[in-house]
């Protein structure tokens, strides 16, 4: 279980392996993603890709998130 503050930036830090991408791009992202284009007319949803609800038992309370990627360091 994770709990999560609203309205603050929030930064996921770890090592390597540790689930941190899959937390944060496969399931908080994802979700958050699916959430807005719910919000779509039906109309402008037909040419959107279907995202399904991430594998995971309660999403309570989540809304649009700002996901900044992660990038080594000097890589072009």
């Amino acid at each position: 279980s994770i709990e999560i503050p609203k309205r603050r930036l929030t930064v996921f830090t770890g090592v390597s392996g540790s689930g941190k991408s899959s937390l944060v791009f496969g399931t908080i992202a994802a979700e958050s993603q699916r959430l807005i284009n719910e919000t779509y007319s039906a109309f402008v949803q037909g040419f959107m890709p279907t995202l399904s609800r991430p594998d995971v038992d309660v999403l309570d309370g989540l809304t649009t998130a700002i996901i900044v990627d992660q990038q080594r360091m000097g890589a072009d």
